[in-house]
């Protein structure tokens, strides 16, 4: 009997909190929200199975332990080699075409990053926050997991968990949260300002683009070079027609194993003691704020354009301006279709910014490590 209640003592039975149980809890409801409605599931599921593994006590399953995915988190995350292999896989994924139609709607891509430096001036003078943290929280406005991932883990560690989560929470939420801030900031008339497909792009250009790109960002911010020349690199292998074997790998089965390990390793973060403070919570209203402010700077900044242009722009695809691809265009699609009863689908026209906000987002994060890394 003695060895029976010694064998319970030392068994993770005897050691479980409050906060294990919360954790069980939101680890659940991330998996709940990735089967029953689909929210990024492909994420959601890993980070939330690997919040449960990070709250087994004495498991040592956490990313800040000695375990397993405490060796992801170290080797993957911790020195930067995951997150640029997934913008590899979104650059094979990822068609510029829309972009090089429109050039002008790479100006939206950029205006729709405004929620991200309004987000951490923000948490950084009115919530306290340093000025580390309140870029890792700032970029959550872009809309991009990767990309906050890859600052957050390199700024603000500690914050990982709740970053990453609101990020990819907020990715999966675009066809709830940006529909309202359209019909707000939009008016009918501009809603059915059409965009027909424009001139088509020549192979040559699609080919020079990523080249060109990659060594324009990257000696201009040269710390988004992790992100944007992966990303280029990707995109490359993608169109040049001759490395079809490598893009089906880039495009497939590597991003889908490095989504693996990125989303275990994440969810695995989230143990009691980093994830629930006030912190996390405020970090979660700031996320909201931030993406907000994207969706409407990119709408805002369409609507100053069309001061200017002779030949209107929808300003609803300036929502599309944030980097979560392509679901972004498909909510300004369904909006200004349904708002138009089916007459007017700028999903191709929506798809410019859309892309350019990759680009946008990841320049952001760059300008973030030359300023405080």
């Amino acid at each position: 009997m003695s060895s029976f209640l010694q064998l319970l003592a030392h068994s993770g039975f005897a050691n479980l909190t409050w906060g294990n149980w919360v954790m069980y809890a939101v680890g659940g409801t991330l998996i709940y929200l990735a089967i029953t409605r689909e929210y990024e599931p492909l994420l959601l599921i890993p980070i939330g199975f690997g919040t449960i593994l990070a709250n087994l006590p004495l498991a040592q399953m956490g990313s800040y332990g000695e375990g397993i995915i405490a060796i992801i988190y170290n080797s993957g995350i911790k020195t930067e080699l995951l997150p640029p292999i997934i913008f590899l896989g979104v650059g094979v994924l990822t068609d510029f075409r829309p972009l090089l139609q429109r050039p002008l709607t790479f100006l939206l891509g950029a205006a729709a990053q405004l929620g991200i430096f309004v987000a951490a001036m923000g948490a950084a003078y009115l919530f306290g926050f340093t000025f580390k943290e309140a870029a890792s929280i700032g970029i959550i406005g872009g809309a991009d997991g990767p990309t906050s991932i890859f600052i957050t883990s390199q700024l603000a560690p500690h914050l990982l968990g709740p970053v990453a989560v609101a990020a990819y929470s907020y990715m999966s939420l675009v066809p709830i949260i940006q529909p309202p801030i359209l019909r707000l900031l939009t008016s009918k008339r501009e809603r059915a300002i059409d965009m027909p497909l424009e001139r088509q792009v020549s192979q040559t250009a699609v080919i020079l683009f990523p080249i060109v790109t990659g060594i324009i960002a990257s000696l201009g911010i040269p710390s988004s070079a992790p992100l944007i020349g992966m990303l280029m690199f990707g995109n490359l292998i993608r169109e040049c027609g001759v490395t079809e074997r490598l893009r089906k790998t880039a495009g497939s089965a590597l991003i889908d194993i490095v989504t693996i390990f990125l989303g275990i390793a994440v969810g695995a973060t989230m143990d009691s003691a980093h994830f629930l403070n006030v912190k996390t919570l405020m970090i979660l209203i700031l996320g909201a704020f931030a993406f907000a402010f994207s969706t409407a700077g990119g709408i805002l900044f369409a609507k100053i354009l069309n001061l200017f242009l002779k030949k209107k722009i929808n300003p609803c695809i300036g929502a599309a301006g944030v980097s979560a691809v392509p679901m972004s265009a498909r909510v300004v699609q369904n909006f200004v279709s349904e708002s138009t009863d089916g007459e007017v689908n700028p999903v191709m026209a929506a798809m410019g910014p859309n892309v350019a906000g990759v680009i946008g987002s990841a320049v952001a994060a760059g300008i973030f490590l030359a300023l405080l890394g």
